[in-house]
């Protein structure tokens, strides 16, 4: 296209300033309308950041001419937003996670597909730099390929994150009708993310969760067991109960028997390799150095995470422009969905889980 491609962001949250910042990084697009339930809200965030177009409903929004939707909705509103962008011939650009149910998320691969939009969902995590050496070390064979697996999600979430409290703003969190699901689907989804990425299609999930600690609908701790397609394994565990947390780590072990090891402390931070073991040696960091703050709060979070919104974001557009797939697609996003939803699946039954092979991607 000659001209930018023209955004429209869809919900004013918290989470809509690093769409805002990132597409305000990207010469290719301009972001020139939002809308958000609330129109006071969306009137508000176009006031503040110079945008025209403020609207109350998607389908104002649409109306508008949007090129790229960019969804930053709850969860469970994501489906009626990307089917409705789709029908309009607008590409999107969805927050994890795509959906709280795969039906949903396969209607919404199918409508982007059948109208010959394209859809990414933001996993952010994949575009730090280590995430991208430790992709780079499966892919060239430095690890090999990877035999065995394990994801730890150790962080902490103050009461007022789910109630809305203290003017957070949050309160539609920890319930199966309007978050979906706790700790797996709000927060470790993105380190399941990696783990597939990394490993492969997940083909059982034996797992369990339960709420400790929170006084919440949904679960505060998870574990579980995956296996891949390829016959490698992986451990996961996850909870917001951790005080304080220690972050996140996701450790891989390859054929050739090299491990690495990519740390996320404190959380939002850029990931880390703070341990690589191959050909006799090991080299390593502090993955919890001393002196530092290990409990961030939400917006310090999200502000930190700002710079790879934005380097995601910029392969979509550029995907845009080329005709080809973003790095981060619909089906991914759905492949990350299946395998926590199994391990919902798995915890209330007390049996292992198979997954069924994932349907081709459209790739043209």
């Amino acid at each position: 296209m000659s001209a930018p491609y023209r955004v429209g962001i869809v919900g004013c949250g918290a989470i809509s300033r690093n769409h805002l910042e990132a597409f305000a990084a990207i010469p290719q697009a301009t972001v020139v309308a939002v809308c958000d339930v609330d129109a006071g809200r969306a009137r508000e965030t176009a006031a503040r950041w110079g945008i025209d177009g403020a609207f109350g409903s998607v389908e104002e929004i649409l109306a508008a001419g949007v090129d790229v939707v960019s969804v930053c909705t709850p969860h469970p509103t994501h489906e009626a937003v990307v089917l409705a962008a789709a029908a309009a011939g607008a590409h999107v650009l969805c927050e994890k996670p795509i959906a709280i149910d795969l039906a949903s998320a396969e209607r919404m691969v199918a409508a982007c597909d059948a109208a010959g939009v394209r859809l990414g969902v933001l996993f952010q995590r994949r575009f730090w730099p280590a995430a991208q050496r430790l992709r780079a070390a499966v892919d060239d064979g430095a690890l090999g390929r990877p035999i065995l697996g394990h994801a730890s999600v150790l962080l902490h979430r103050e009461p007022e994150y789910y109630s809305g409290a203290a003017g957070t703003g949050t309160a539609w969190r920890g319930t199966w009708a309007t978050d979906g699901g706790g700790v797996l689907m709000t927060q470790a989804i993105h380190y399941i993310d990696l783990l597939q990425w990394l490993m492969g299609e997940v083909v059982e999930v034996h797992g369990h969760a339960a709420t400790f600690t929170h006084a919440i609908e949904v679960e505060d701790t998870a574990a579980a067991v995956l296996r891949f397609a390829s016959g490698a394994m992986a451990t996961l565990s996850a909870t917001t109960a951790a005080a304080p947390s220690l972050g996140v780590s996701i450790r891989i072990t390859g054929e050739t028997g090299a491990t690495a090891e990519l740390t996320e402390f404190p959380e939002g931070t850029d990931g880390r390799v703070t341990v690589l073991a191959q050909g006799g040696a090991v080299e390593s960091e502090p993955a919890h150095p001393a002196g530092v703050d290990p409990d961030v709060d939400l917006a310090a979070i999200n502000g930190q995470l700002i710079p790879h919104h934005t380097a995601q974001i910029r392969d979509f557009v550029g995907a845009l422009g080329e005709g080809r797939a973003p790095a981060v697609t619909g089906h991914d996003a759905t492949a990350a969905l299946r395998i926590l939803l199994a391990v919902y699946e798995s915890s209330r039954t007390g049996r292992p889980v198979r997954l069924t092979p994932t349907a081709p991607e459209q790739t043209a």
